[in-house]
């Protein structure tokens, strides 16, 4: 059965691509998600302090998540095992 992933399952997906420093492209690619979701979610994610932008050559951002973050994904985990839904 397909099922639509809750924004926490979209918010997981975007912590674990950023677990390595990485661009917009490839949280987009990795979290299967459209341009205006990556947009909003990752504000929420650097407003709370669980993903870092740092700043690259020519003025290039990456993005990696926080120890915060990774308390947060660990959480979620959690919560999704208990649930009984796999997160990938």
């Amino acid at each position: 059965m397909n099922r639509r992933r809750s924004n926490i399952e979209i918010i997981a997906e975007m912590l674990k691509a950023s677990e390595r420093d990485v661009g917009k492209t490839e949280i987009l690619y990795s979290a299967n998600m459209r341009y205006y979701q990556l947009q909003k979610y990752l504000g929420l994610l650097l407003d709370g302090g669980f993903i870092d932008q740092l700043t690259m050559e020519n003025s290039h951002f990456n993005y990696r998540v926080t120890e915060k973050g990774s308390k947060l994904l660990k959480s979620i985990d959690t919560i999704l095992e208990a649930l009984g839904f796999e997160n990938k």
